[in-house]
């Protein structure tokens, strides 16, 4: 598609769509850990690390997406391996000021996976300069190799209090929400073009312990 029929506004409002599938509606997240190059010792020759320190872990908003099951049999048994494919907003990720490299890792329910591929990106219509979705491939890790608090949710099997999500709210542009800061910035709330939300952002989740949902106002 032609740059005189796309211009910078069309850009900003493709990726407030994606944003707003992402954040507003999906709702799925990964906790993501990088390499810190501050704290991990690099060795002067070899400029390879075999003990390395991981930041604090980043929530981000993403699409996940499960890849079939790799069987693996041993003289111990089979076991089964995962590998998924994640599509975070590119520009949220600017925003933020996040790289995703590869050797980094992430956790998503109770298993962490390994950045095995360099980020690749998805053009948005032919502009290079502007991209849609970052995706970074995960196989997971071997047992041992990346241990961390497990964050939730995770299954309804357990008991932890944040074993299954309740309550999901959206972001719609706001730096706060009911969990606190957002980090989320819509490009033509930001450039004057739209206004914010006349509504605060929307919460799913039960009230009063019943089955019935807040966002559809049901008693």
């Amino acid at each position: 598609m032609g740059r005189l029929f796309i211009t910078p506004r069309e850009i900003d409002f493709i990726n407030d769509l994606s944003k707003e599938l992402v954040k507003d509606i999906i709702g799925q997240k990964i906790y993501y850990f990088p390499i810190s190059e501050i704290k991990t010792n690099v060795h002067d020759v070899y400029e390879e690390s075999p003990d390395k320190v991981f930041e604090n872990p980043i929530e981000l908003d993403c699409l996940v997406k499960y890849e079939p099951e790799e069987i693996r049999t041993n003289r111990f048994g089979s076991e089964a391996y995962y590998s998924l494919e994640v599509y975070i907003q590119s520009r949220d990720l600017l925003d933020k000021e996040i790289e995703l490299l590869e050797g980094d890792f992430f956790s998503y329910g109770t298993t962490f996976f390994e950045v095995i591929k360099a980020p690749r990106s998805e053009v948005i219509l032919g502009q290079i300069e502007h991209k849609r979705y970052i995706t970074i491939t995960g196989k997971q890790s071997r047992k041992g190799l990346f241990l961390s608090k497990i964050f939730g949710p995770t299954s309804e099997e357990y008991s932890d209090a944040d074993a299954v999500q309740d309550t999901f709210v959206q972001q719609r542009g706001f730096e706060n929400n009911k969990n606190g800061e957002t980090g989320d910035i819509r490009e033509l709330q930001k450039k004057g073009i739209l206004e914010k939300p006349l509504s605060r952002p929307k919460e799913v989740s039960k009230r009063g312990g019943k089955t019935s949902s807040a966002f559809y106002d049901e008693d």
